[in-house]
């Protein structure tokens, strides 16, 4: 195990209450963890998301909006450490109050430039992760999507 001066783990039965079904695989330049930018940036390589053929009626509508959200399943990371040491600045803090690969359930999310969708792939700017991570999940920009159902009472804000 490698471990940085500071960061502690914890011991873990194996995972065991969730399901997750992969529906495609993202294709990024970078093919080592080291490789990959710490964060994705909107201007940065065009990255290739190509989803299974069963998910490519799911991308109808898509194409509507200029930003996307793109959940990942960070296969290579750990998943026990609580207290890490980035290597920037070398302080010790909780996993919880750092954007690090190494989480209990290593999910990335990152908002992405859609440049277009082509025969069920997506081509993005934006991602951060190493070529082949499975993907999990695809949504509209949160701040340019309208809900498309009646609207119900916890949506308005009172003062």
């Amino acid at each position: 195990m490698d471990l940085r001066e500071n960061e502690q783990f914890v011991q873990l039965a194996p995972a065991s209450d969730a399901a997750l079904r992969f529906i495609g695989r993202i294709r990024a330049p970078w093919t080592t963890r080291e490789d990959c930018p710490r964060q994705g940036r909107i201007d940065g390589p065009e990255c290739r998301i190509e989803l299974d053929p069963d998910w490519h009626d799911a991308l109808d509508g898509l194409e509507a909006y200029q930003t996307i959200e793109v959940l990942y399943w960070l296969d290579q990371s750990r998943r026990d450490l609580i207290r890490q040491s980035p290597r920037s600045d070398g302080k010790t803090v909780g996993t919880f109050a750092l954007r690090s690969p190494a989480r209990p359930n290593p999910i990335g999310t990152s908002s992405v430039r859609l440049l277009r969708i082509a025969d069920g792939v997506l081509h993005v700017q934006g991602l951060d992760c190493v070529d082949g991570t499975p993907l999990i999940d695809l949504k509209p920009d949160r701040c340019a999507f309208t809900p498309k159902a009646p609207g119900q009472p916890g949506d308005s804000q009172t003062a």
